[in-house]
């Protein structure tokens, strides 16, 4: 592990009251998880969010990751964000919250506020898109100044992700965020690929061709939405592998997307 700032020990994403808590029983407190490098230089910052299919948080996807970006020179952070029984819009809400989060502190954390990213596996990919094509600038007049800073990533990093509610869904992650009969106008407004608009950050994608969990063709799909209002991106479609490899530590040929992605960043921000 590298030199860090911190213990990687969980914090609580929100202070005072949280929103949505007693919606689920039993309530479950959304947390990061800091894996910041020391250091008097700012650095950019990798929030990660595991997938599960909005119903757990897989571990394999989580902790690895974000000391993978240490090793490259990024500070990380772990989003512990809301699952089954909760619903939309409180995942999307903690992660806002965690990039919200990385901006109020990055004076304390010496994180550099422009140069924050937001990267997800599956669902979590959902959810990363999600708040890719769903954030606010903040609320001036907040009490609380986490909420006075902008939701917008300023990268997104996207894993084998659900994009799509509508012919390629993942039917799970979407019951399990929206419930079984989930109204059209919310299926649609969280198809992401609808949503991209050329304020949507620059993205890094890779899927593998073989995935039988979430087809392909949701990372095309974002793909070429990027493509049409000339969002910067670069995508990577793997011929083999299945679905949640994560690292892919078994597979030398997929486990390159994690130097691409560090490259790629680098490459926006150095």
């Amino acid at each position: 592990m590298c030199d860090l700032l911190l213990p990687p020990e969980p914090v609580p994403l929100w202070t005072g009251e949280i929103p949505g808590l007693d919606s689920a029983d039993p309530p479950e407190v959304p947390t990061l998880v800091p894996f910041l490098l020391k250091g008097t230089t700012p650095r950019g910052c990798v929030i990660v969010c595991p997938g599960g299919g909005y119903v757990t948080r897989a571990p394999h996807e989580a902790n690895p990751v974000a000391e993978t970006f240490n090793a490259a020179g990024f500070h990380a952070l772990v989003c512990h964000y809301r699952v089954r029984p909760y619903r939309h819009p409180y995942p999307m809400m903690d992660a806002q919250r965690a990039i919200r989060t990385a901006r109020a502190r990055a004076s304390e954390w010496g994180i550099n506020p422009h140069q924050i990213a937001i990267l997800g596996f599956s669902a979590g990919g959902h959810l990363a898109s999600t708040v890719g094509t769903h954030f606010d600038d903040g609320d001036p007049t907040a009490a609380d100044p986490v909420m006075r800073q902008s939701s917008r990533p300023d990268a997104l990093l996207l894993c084998y992700a659900v994009i799509s509610f509508g012919q390629f869904r993942h039917t799970g992650s979407m019951h399990n965020l929206l419930g079984p009969n989930p109204p059209e106008e919310l299926r649609l407004s969280l198809s992401n690929e609808l949503q991209v608009t050329g304020r949507t950050p620059p993205t890094f994608l890779w899927h593998t061709a073989e995935d039988s969990g979430v087809p392909v063709e949701n990372s095309l799909l974002f793909a070429s939405a990027l493509c049409r209002y000339k969002v910067p991106f670069e995508l990577h479609v793997y011929p083999k592998g299945r679905h949640g490899l994560g690292l892919a530590l078994e597979d030398p040929h997929v486990a390159t997307w994690s130097s691409l992605a560090c490259q790629w960043l680098h490459d926006m921000w150095d």
